[in-house]
């Protein structure tokens, strides 16, 4: 490993699509050696998903379409960030509400994630809720689109892993999620971060 990284500069940017989740671009980017390099990124306006973890500890999980995989996937609660001003925390407790009908009397850190940073910048924050509370019914978010035939399920946190582990759990927060709070229940939730803890740069 050299002692000096290389500084990867963008000489230039070309914005190919835009749309209310995601942009794509086009980057010249400064190379190793003096050249450039196209490289094309997926901006993306972030995330977050939700580890609620009940007293008797068992985590909820959600089943819902996902059009690009073109079948259901089991995940957590989870949505993006896309209310202006909206903290994470707020996001994922919004979250948590509309999904699962449910509220967390405590969020937590447990992991936070670069999708896929082959192609784009997206971020996704993975909270643990605990001390979870339904919502009352007449306040419960009326869900619509793929949303509408969402199952939820709550079955045992090392339950959800075995399910990691057999590939029937794949959504990449929901995996890294699981086994986040898995390691940090048998370390006595002593490594946790708080909820307003800076994301990574």
């Amino acid at each position: 490993m050299s002692a000096v990284e290389h500084r990867y500069e963008v000489r230039s940017r070309q914005q190919r699509w835009s749309g209310r989740v995601f942009e794509v671009v086009t980057d010249e980017v400064t190379m190793p050696g003096g050249g450039t390099a196209a490289r094309d990124v997926v901006r993306h306006v972030g995330a977050v998903a939700v580890v609620a973890l009940d007293d008797a500890g068992q985590v909820v999980l959600i089943r819902q379409y996902r059009h690009a995989v073109g079948r259901h996937l089991w995940e957590l609660p989870a949505g993006l960030m896309d209310v202006s001003g909206e903290d994470l925390a707020a996001a994922a407790a919004r979250e948590l509400a509309e999904e699962a009908d449910l509220t967390a009397g405590r969020l937590d850190v447990l992991v936070d994630l670069h999708t896929s940073p082959g192609f784009t910048d997206e971020v996704v924050r993975v909270f643990l809720a605990r001390d979870l509370a339904d919502v009352p019914p007449e306040q419960r978010h009326e869900r619509r689109d793929e949303e509408a035939d969402l199952q939820v399920l709550r079955i045992d946190l090392d339950e959800a892993v075995g399910m990691v582990l057999a590939g029937e759990i794949t959504n990449s927060p929901a995996v890294a999620g699981l086994l986040a709070a898995v390691r940090a229940r048998d370390a006595g939730w002593t490594a946790l971060r708080r909820a307003d803890a800076p994301l990574p740069r």
